[in-house]
């Protein structure tokens, strides 16, 4: 039998390639709301970053997220974030 294929992702902190499931996935949604995504699928424009919170702290102090997604990203989509982390 064929071995179902693992979609990989890239973290846009650490450049990683990472399986899917290994990463959180932030979202601009099309009324230009940012949210995360726990399905994967959300309607939008996605970034992922690894679940470290580590890497979440630097993604907030970097602006990263607020470039690649291209909006202003509130503070309690870190923390959101974080505290998917634990």
């Amino acid at each position: 039998m064929k071995a179902k294929k693992i979609p990989m992702r890239t973290c846009v902190i650490t450049k990683e390639k990472c399986e899917k499931r290994d990463l959180l996935r932030i979202v601009r949604t099309p009324d230009g709301s940012v949210i995360i995504d726990p399905t994967g699928k959300a309607n939008g424009r996605g970034a992922y970053l690894k679940k470290d919170i580590e890497v979440i702290k630097k993604a907030e102090k970097s602006k990263i997220l607020e470039r690649v997604l291209e909006v202003e990203v509130p503070i309690s989509v870190y923390e959101e974030a974080i505290n998917l982390c634990k």
